[in-house]
């Protein structure tokens, strides 16, 4: 910068922190301009200040927040203090002198008391709360307290209202600081909710009594707050009373909050608070939000299963009334013609948000409350329903089975008879929409009751879906046949879809040919599931069905067919794998042609293609073997970095501070779940990448690469997955994970480094850890007041789910118990003391859990003995291994010892070395 510059900037600055407010206040508005260039030249201005000057900065913000008579510039400056007293980057407060601190209190205080405006006292409260929860642990800002205590205990709504505000963040950023004065506030609190008449006081003190209520660690000071729970509630229904509906949104909201986090507080008059929720529930004179919210209350109770396990069961009448409420929720559906259309955009034509959160909530409950509970309600209020004239009733009492059925299915399972001979009678229904409901229960009951379902009724449910797809005036209906044929055939042996192949075959190919889109698509994932589940028997139908999948894939290519295309992909494979390489060799380099194109052309980032035709790769790549080689570099890239998608969240501006939408929130979902699915299918392709380039290599067809290549690859993919577990947040694909780096050991586990291998070790003890502790939890349930029979049984199928989830089900080959055997030896070796002596969360029962990760570790143990310290590995201090599972240890490897053929015995124990193997036999005799 020249010198004139630097002289005009400082000649500004002067200005601007020169007696006269007004340069400064047109600063602070220019940071809000619409023009890019003014606001820029705003900020850098800005920052410069802040840094040479920040008292200077900090005490133009507060007397502009004190004194300006413009509305936007108090606010502003309001926010922009709050961002310098926040503590992170912009944290200015340290900088400043001890006058200068001083002077923000005080006038932060005294802006308190003089401000108007409601917003501005809302972001004002905000960043004294803000400073105050900096400032108070070390006692720093003594007047505060006596201030808030102050202006609660004054004639001043509108200063009672901000000392809530501010208690009630104080309380969830510092909690423990206010723990002293629990007396005092709970004074204060039943003072005003019982005896203000001003709604905004009362639920500021709402809020913050449900926020001190949380931040107290100790059941004791929490119960002293129990007598406030009647005043809690009056507040809630006297804003009902009045007719202020938004006022008794945001109770509703916090009690939501309280329920989630802190339900036991609510034991003790359970009955009258869901009595009085189920009652707001059910009057149809109010907004169908504030009825929305008090069935989400209820409904997040009945979840809080691990704070209180069991409790909502104790009232079996309000169950009944919720289930009878979300039923009548579920009749909120119009017989909308567009419905009728079959295009994807019109779905949930007629669908209303009564009746979508009627589904939602009818599936978490039974989740939540299990068969036992909901089936009994169930069953009596459904048979009413299919009683009664009108078709929405009908459709409702097919679309509640489908919603409960994940939740019940083991007392539903028990009673299939029923359930089957209630759906399949509505496949004859007169109104196309029930018959799409019965379609609907069919298909997902076909997943949440599989495979007893298939196994039992077979014989009467194929047929039943083979004749819904001949109702050429509904394709809606016929679309949906095909859809179920799905879910009925992925739980489906290829011994009981054999018989039925011909019929449902050539059907599926006549509604291939259909003008709509969606019956086409319908029938792609059918036909693509017969293929999958009924393996060689579908080599007859090979040659009828692979040309209309060619043509599907090479001609859909506008934009409205993308994933008309992507099934076409997914079948493909699928029918590929499914019929063998040499059945499907020719079509195949003619398919991967068309898949090298797109993967070379750019597309869209919302475009299904990418995810369908990761999964494509992978499994072209296992039916080809070998032959796959020549498009791994094409492969590669994309697959690595879908494993390592991260699930974005999207951020708000700081003005936008409370107003986040809820279409992006929703988008948001979609999303982490579209994510996931990516990631799943990176992490399973890639073993079978690495096993065609072994295989390549061995048998010299490799276009002139060695070892090495096969080393490249193994270090691009390895650390890959490591880093993606490492950061993976859904369990299940977590298991994947963990199956696929045991899969990828096995083919280049004496080709890693030891970094390579301690950090693939750390990161097996951070999932096995991590499973521990969910167990633990669990354990802890059991000793809640409540605690019950059936929780008891949902315990247990929770921790069977999370064993199936890290045991998929494989059985051991002789190598990888003789890997086992290699595991259990270093710790007989290295760790016999420590063993016997630590308690762990490998508990007997939850040795599972762990099979794929100890798996891996056994590969690893097999290589690189001498990489790794096995101590750290199974006897990780308190985290993995007990005296249970010492013996259960040294009990196996006896059993081994017996079980086991001489000569498997005999080359395990050659890989030992002298000391180890003498130690082995020590621990076996004794």
């Amino acid at each position: 910068m020249d010198a004139e510059s630097t002289q005009l900037q400082q000649a500004q600055l002067a200005a601007i922190l020169g007696p006269d407010s007004a340069p400064f206040e047109t600063l602070i508005s220019h940071l809000m301009s619409s023009s890019n260039e003014q606001r820029s030249q705003a900020e850098s201005i800005f920052n410069l200040i802040k840094q040479n000057d920040p008292n200077s900065l900090a005490l133009k913000l507060a007397h502009l927040l004190s004194s300006s008579l413009h509305h936007e510039a108090r606010a502003m400056s309001a926010i922009l203090l709050r961002k310098q007293l926040t503590r992170d980057d912009s944290f200015i407060w340290p900088q400043l002198t001890e006058s200068t601190r001083s002077a923000i209190k005080n006038i932060l205080l005294s802006s308190v008391q003089r401000e108007e405006s409601k917003s501005i006292i809302k972001k004002l409260c905000d960043t004294v709360s803000e400073l105050a929860s900096s400032l108070l642990p070390e006692n720093q800002w003594p007047e505060i307290l006596p201030f808030m205590f102050q202006c609660v205990t004054s004639n001043s709504p509108k200063l009672q209202e901000s000392a809530f505000l501010i208690l009630s963040q104080l309380a969830q950023y510092i909690g423990e600081t206010l723990i002293p004065y629990t007396t005092d506030l709970h004074t204060v609190f039943l003072n005003v909710l019982n005896n203000s008449s001003n709604s905004d006081v009362k639920i500021a003190a709402l809020s913050a009594v449900i926020n001190f209520i949380q931040c107290l660690s100790s059941s004791n000071d929490r119960d002293r707050f129990q007598d406030l729970l009647p005043s809690m509630m009056t507040t809630l229904t006297e804003a009902l009373n009045c007719g202020q509906e938004a006022t008794a949104q945001e109770a509703l909201e916090l009690f939501i909050e309280l329920a989630g986090t802190e339900p036991r507080f609510l034991r003790r008059q359970i009955a009258d608070v869901v009595g009085s929720m189920l009652q707001i529930a059910e009057a149809e004179n109010l907004e169908e939000g504030t009825r929305h919210l008090a069935i989400e209350f209820v409904i997040t109770l009945a979840e809080a299963r691990d704070r209180a396990p069991g409790m909502m069961r104790k009232l079996p009448q309000f169950i009944s009334r919720l289930f009878a409420i979300l039923m009548k929720m579920l009749l909120d559906v119009e017989d909308d013609p567009m419905w009728h259309s079959a295009v994807a955009e019109n779905e949930d034509a007629g669908e209303t948000s009564n009746y979508s959160i009627g589904q939602e909530c009818l599936d978490r409950l039974s989740i939540a409350l299990g068969g036992n509970t909901v089936v009994p309600v169930a069953s009596e209020q459904l048979l009413a329903y299919l009683a009664a004239p009108e078709w929405q009733k009908h459709h409702a009492a097919l679309i509640a089975p489908s919603q409960i059925a994940e939740g019940c299915s083991k007392v539903m399972t028990k009673n299939l008879e029923q359930v089957v001979n209630m759906v399949l009678t509505s496949f004859q229904d007169p109104h196309p929409r029930v018959r799409w409901a019965a379609i609907n229960a069919v298909g997902q009951l076909s997943t949440d009751l599989g495979p007893d379902l298939q196994v039992q009724y077979h014989q009467h449910v194929l047929p039943a879906l083979a004749s819904a797809m001949d109702d050429f005036q509904n394709p809606r209906v016929q679309a949906h046949a095909a859809s179920a044929v799905l879910n009925f055939s992925e739980n489906c042996t290829p011994e009981i879809l054999a018989p039925y192949l011909d019929g449902i075959v050539s059907k599926l190919l006549v509604l291939l040919q259909n003008s709509k889109q969606m019956v086409q698509e319908g029938a792609l994932t059918a036909l693509a599931s017969v293929a999958d589940s009924s393996q060689e028997h579908f080599q007859k139908y090979y040659d009828a069905v692979m040309p209309y999948l060619k043509a599907i894939l090479m001609n859909a290519t506008d934009k409205s067919n993308r994933m008309l295309r992507a099934k076409a992909m997914e079948c493909i494979s699928l029918v590929g794998m499914a019929v063998g390489k040499e059945k499907f060799k020719e079509d195949a380099k003619q398919v991967m042609e068309v898949l090298m194109s797109l993967q070379g052309s750019h597309l869209e980032t919302d475009d299904p293609t990418t995810s369908y035709m990761l999964q494509a790769w992978a499994r072209l790549c296992k039916c080809l073997g070998q032959d796959f080689l020549p498009y791994m570099s094409v492969v590669m890239p994309p697959l690595l970095q879908s494993a390592q998608l991260k699930p974005d969240v999207i951020i708000t501006s700081a003005d936008s501070e409370n107003e986040i939408d809820e279409s992006d929130d929703e988008r948001e979902k979609e999303d982490m779940v579209y994510l996931s699915s990516i990631r799943d299918i990176g992490d399973r392709a890639m073993p079978e990448l690495l096993r065609s380039a072994k295989l390549a290599v061995e048998k010299g067809v490799a276009l002139g690469r060695n070892e090495t290549y096969v080393k490249q690859l193994s270090d691009y993919i390895l650390p890959a997955l490591v880093e993606a577990l490492h950061k993976e947040p859904d369990t299940e694909i977590c298991a994947n994970m963990l199956d696929a780096l045991n899969e990828c050991l096995q083919i280049s586990g004496p080709l890693l480094d030891e970094s390579q291998v301690r950090s693939i070790v750390d990161e097996i003890k951070q999932v096995i850890t991590a499973s521990s502790s969910r167990k633990g939890e669990r354990a802890e349930r059991t000793k809640a007041e409540d605690f019950d029979a059936e929780e008891g049984e949902m315990l247990r199928e929770e921790n069977e789910q999370e064993e199936e989830l890290f045991n998929q089900g494989k059985d051991k080959t002789a190598e990888e118990r003789r890997i086992a055997i290699c595991i259990f030896d270093d710790v007989a070796e290295q760790c016999r003391e420590a063993a016997l002596k630590h308690p762990n969360s490998l508990q007997p029962d939850n040795v599972m859990a762990y099979d794929n990760a100890v798996s891996a570790l056994g590969k690893i143990c097999q290589y690189h003995r001498d990489s790794i310290d096995s101590a750290q590995v199974l006897c990780a201090g308190k985290d993995l291994a007990t005296e249970q599972t010492a013996s259960r240890m040294i009990n196996l490897l006896r059993q081994l010892q017996q079980t086991l053929p001489p000569s498997t015995l005999a080359s395990t124990w050659s890989s030992l070395q002298p000391q180890q193997l003498i130690a082995l036999q020590s621990i076996l005799s004794s």
